[in-house]
C-alpha cells in the first residue's frame, strides 16, 4: 500500500472540534525532537507536508491530514503535540496533557496510536510511563523507533532491545514496533502495510456494526 494523496486539513484545539469520525484514524505522538514531522513526511512521500506542526502554535493542536491510499481507502493521519513540555509553563503543560488524554481516550475512530521513540538513546522513564498509561487506558498502539540512520546498527539494536526489555517488566507481550529512518526511508513499507491491515479490520468492524 502507498499513499497517493496527503493534504493538511485542520488544526483543532480539542477532540470535540476534530473532523467527523467517519474513517479510520492513525495518530503519531512522541517527545519533542523525536522526528515526528520527518516520519510523517516520509510515510506520505511529501517533504513539507508536516511543516505546519512546527509553526508557532501548531504543536499545541491536534493536526489532521486527509489521506488516500493505493488500496482505495481514505483515512485520517493525525500529528499530536508531544508529551513532556519541559520548557513550557506548568499550566500550559497541564492543558496540553488534558487535551491529549481526551483525544486519545475519546476519539472513537482512533485505530492505532504510533508512539515515537528515539533509538539513539537509552530507555527514558517518560516514554515508558506514557506507554504504561496507554495500557491502563486500553489504547491500541505501536512503537516507532526513529533516527536509526543517526547511530550505528549495533547501538540502535541495543537501545531497541533495552527498551523492549524495560517494557516487559510491566507487559506480558511486546507491542508491534518498527525501526525507521526518514533519511533512508527505512520502515516506511512495513508501517504502511501495517496500516493497510488495520484498515481492513476497520472495514470488517463496520460491516458487523451495520
Amino acid at each position: 500500500m502507498e499513499i497517493i494523496h496527503a493534504e493538511y486539513l485542520i488544526s483543532s484545539p480539542s477532540v470535540d472540534q476534530c473532523p467527523k469520525a467517519d474513517r479510520p484514524e492513525y495518530a503519531f505522538i512522541g517527545r519533542s525532537n523525536v522526528g515526528k514531522s520527518s516520519l510523517i513526511n516520509m510515510l506520505t512521500n511529501k517533504k513539507e507536508l508536516a511543516k505546519v506542526s512546527s509553526a508557532p502554535g501548531k504543536t499545541q493542536l491536534i493536526n489532521h491530514f486527509d489521506i488516500s491510499s493505493s488500496d482505495k481507502k481514505k483515512w485520517w493521519l493525525v500529528d499530536l503535540p508531544g508529551y513532556g513540555y519541559a520548557k513550557r509553563s506548568i499550566s500550559q503543560r497541564k492543558a496540553w496533557k488534558k487535551m491529549i488524554e481526551e483525544y486519545i481516550r475519546k476519539r472513537e475512530n482512533l485505530v492505532n496510536l504510533f508512539v515515537l521513540v528515539d533509538c539513539r538513546i537509552k530507555p527514558q522513564a517518560m516514554d515508558l510511563e506514557f506507554i504504561n498509561q496507554l495500557g491502563e487506558w486500553q489504547i491500541a498502539f505501536a512503537l516507532v523507533f526513529t533516527k536509526s540512520d543517526k547511530t550505528t546498527v549495533k547501538e540502535s539494536a541495543n537501545n531497541v532491545n533495552d527498551f523492549i526489555r524495560a517494557l516487559m517488566q510491566t507487559w506480558e507481550a511486546p507491542p508491534p514496533y518498527f525501526v525507521t529512518s526518514a533519511l533512508k526511508r527505512t520502515g516506511a513499507k512495513q508501517m504502511l502495510s501495517y496500516i493497510s491491515e488495520l484498515n481492513k479490520g476497520w472495514e470488517e468492524h463496520k460491516k458487523l456494526m451495520v
